[in-house]
């Protein structure tokens, strides 16, 4: 009872599959064999700390679950005979129980550390061995779920008889192996004397966990007990649990995707020469304005001109206040021409946020309308207000203002978990390699028409009009309201989209909304759909792949500010829709993108395994505004770089808890702290 108190923990191992409501004990066993020289070092160490192989395997066992976790609270069962006195040995019968061992520490113990507590609660437990594991259920009346069997999901047993046979004349007999296909817990490691060494198996829900998953978790236990062998002072999370060829292939997994090539022009140059190509091609539309490249290119040259003598230049933030607007992206290319960095700033925030943004960069100037002027902070800023004072007399040529590589872009400020927001400064070098993998990735020309959905404060918006008008295609800007699922799927059909980026939140609403949506398929142009911002619902998913949508590629996207933009995508036409997984992959990284997948410690976990997203490469942000003890914390040297990589000198924290499948694709599990996502915004709850 005192062992058993308080809230038990059901053990969360990672697995392939989601398990089922009840258990079918569906299963299959995997052999397991250490050899003699580690089980002698292991019972070396075992006598030296006044224990048992049983007891130092036990929490070896214990050890690997935790690493596998994360969870410093578990139960693992054992079985015991039942014999425990010489007079009921030879006794017939089956007297078997089976026994609760519960370890739980906290920080970061030494493995010596943690195998006294493992010896002290084994010692206790095998001297009430005699009490039914019943008669313990019911007095501790656990909270009961369908889909476990008991409080039980691990079990060990070591078995110390040593293997006997029997020699009859001419007949020879010895226990046989029997392969059941059952599995009485999710994860059973059972092991025996052999004639050198143990040898047995884990067996294991195959509802739950894969061969090939079994078959890594049987590695990192051979390596893991090399490792105490080898040192048993290490604390828990040093202990090794990767062979050198595995570390060496997850080092390297997602790490191609970085090229050391010179940076390309800025984005509002690769523009200007599609400007030039294609002048009289229709750049962006909203509602029933337009404006032709040409047309796009002079007016943001004007602006761009008239910025200069107000003080606009390298390093400085232009601040841009406007509601959905033709003038929205005619500010925003005229700040780049600037030499400037680009502030977006929502008229629908508080007043509060948008002051200490506008505090915070020290804007000298922002753009916006007359009808707007009046909700500016009053700060000590110039306020221009386009549909008023356009400067018409500035000359409307390309000006000729030179940037590096790591001149500011633009500055998009997330919400703070100290309770103010936190500018996330993005280069130049940045954003044109960003625009053009996408140009590339997405697959972008002059035909296409190019939806702009995503408010201008985030910076999707970004993405959704740069790379496209750098390929000389259309952009549709969406109008101030978010219309309904058919009033959208109208203004699709109407416009002749071919590429549709749109926040998770709002495609779950499309897909929900199926009987409206299914009748604009048949008369569809779109081509490509982006969905991103937060995590994609397989329910959702599952009616959406409910028709034939051959011809439209539906990716599921991935990425934070602070490494501009997309990061990761996934294309979902590779699963399997008559099995949808549980989670939806976010894929694999975009070009410029190196990922790592690391534990506390700052290690790389296993595939499976789930651990903190690391991003590197030349996509990454310069780090936050004025938050230079911030920017350390998140943006941290990268170990694992070789001399000479500059590109990946560094590498951005996320935050976001992941898992590595076999096939290179990382599945989003949750945020490591409190924050969290509405409508693909991060919301730190600090702030609010």
């Amino acid at each position: 009872r005192e062992q058993l108190t308080g809230d038990l923990p059901i053990l969360a191992l990672p697995s392939d599959h989601k398990g089922p409501a009840t258990p079918t004990f569906r299963g299959a066993r995997y052999p397991l064999a250490l050899d003699g020289q580690l089980v002698t070092a292991l019972s070396d160490l075992s006598q030296r700390t006044g224990g048992t192989l049983f007891m130092i395997l036990l929490a070896a066992f214990q050890t690997l679950l935790h690493r596998y976790t994360g969870q410093t609270d578990i139960l693992v069962g054992t079985p015991v005979a039942g014999r425990p006195q010489p007079e009921l040995e030879s006794v017939m019968g089956f007297f078997t129980n089976t026994l609760v061992l519960r370890t739980h520490w906290q920080d970061d113990p030494t493995f010596l550390a943690l195998l006294q507590q493992v010896q002290e609660t084994a010692v206790q437990a095998f001297t009430h061995q005699e009490i039914p594991l019943e008669k313990v259920m019911a007095l501790i009346q656990p909270t009961r779920q369908m889909s476990y069997t008991s409080l039980l999901t691990a079990v060990f047993a070591l078995q110390n008889d040593p293997p006997v046979s029997l020699t009859l004349t001419d007949l020879e007999i010895a226990p046989a192996q029997v392969e059941l296909h059952t599995a009485k817990f999710d994860l059973t490691l059972s092991l025996a004397p052999a004639k050198e060494g143990l040898t047995g198996w884990l067996e294991y829900s195959t509802d739950l966990l894969d061969h090939d998953t079994v078959a890594r978790l049987a590695g990192h236990f051979q390596a893991l007990l090399a490792g105490i062998v080898a040192n048993p002072q290490q604390r828990l999370s040093a202990l090794p649990l990767l062979t050198a060829a595995e570390r060496g292939t997850l080092l390297s997994m997602w790490k191609q995707t970085v090229a050391d090539y010179p940076w390309p022009q800025p984005v509002h140059e690769l523009f200007e020469a599609q400007a030039g190509q294609t002048p009289n091609a229709v750049a962006l539309t909203l509602g029933d304005e337009q404006l032709t490249y040409g047309q796009l290119n002079q007016r943001a040259n004007q602006l761009a001109h008239h910025l200069r003598p107000l003080g606009v230049q390298q390093g400085v933030c232009v601040g841009v206040y406007l509601d959905r607007s033709l003038d929205s992206v005619v500010a925003l290319l005229a700040i780049f021409k600037a030499g400037a960095a680009y502030l977006p700033l929502d008229p629908a925030y508080p007043a509060e946020r948008v002051a200490f943004m506008l505090a915070d960069t020290h804007a000298p100037v922002v753009l916006t309308h007359q009808r707007l002027l009046a909700n500016l902070p009053q700060n000590d800023v110039s306020a221009i207000a386009l549909d008023k004072e356009w400067p018409v007399a500035q000359t409307k040529e390309n000006p000729s203002v030179p940037l590096s590589a790591d001149d500011l872009a633009y500055v998009i400020y997330t919400s703070g978990s100290t309770g103010q927001p936190k500018g996330v400064m993005v280069t130049h070098n940045a954003l044109a390699r960003h625009c053009l993998t996408m140009q590339h990735h997405y697959e972008l020309t002059a035909a296409d028409k190019v939806l702009q959905f995503a408010s201008f404060s985030f910076d999707a918006s970004l993405e959704q009009l740069l790379p496209a008008l750098i390929s000389g295609a259309q952009v549709v800007l969406r109008g101030p309201d978010v219309p309904t699922p058919a009033a959208f799927c109208q203004q699709m059909v109407d416009h002749n989209l071919t590429v549709v980026n749109l926040p998770t939140a709002y495609w779950q609403q499309l897909a929900w909304a199926w009987d409206e949506v299914v009748v604009w398929l048949a008369h569809r142009q779109l081509r490509l759909l982006i969905v991103g911002g937060e995590a994609m619902s397989a329910a959702h998913l599952q009616r959406w792949l409910k028709a034939d949508l051959q011809g439209i590629r539906l990716l599921n996207a991935y990425g934070p500010t602070e490494t501009t933009i997309t990061a990761l995508t996934f294309d979902v036409s590779c699963l399997d829709t008559a099995v949808l997984p549980a989670r939806v992959p976010i894929g694999q990284p975009l070009a410029n993108r190196q990922l790592y997948i690391l534990d506390k410690q700052g290690q790389p976990v296993p595939l499976g395994v789930p651990g903190e997203l690391y991003i590197g490469g030349p996509c990454l942000a310069r780090g936050y505004l004025n938050r230079p003890e911030l920017t350390e914390q998140q943006f941290v040297l990268n170990p694992f770089a070789l001399p000479g990589e500059t590109a990946v000198s560094r590498l951005y924290k996320t935050g976001d808890l992941v898992r590595a499948h076999a096939d290179g694709n990382i599945e989003f599990l949750g945020r490591v702290d409190q924050q969290v996502k509405v409508r693909g915004y991060r919301i730190e709850l600090g702030e609010i």
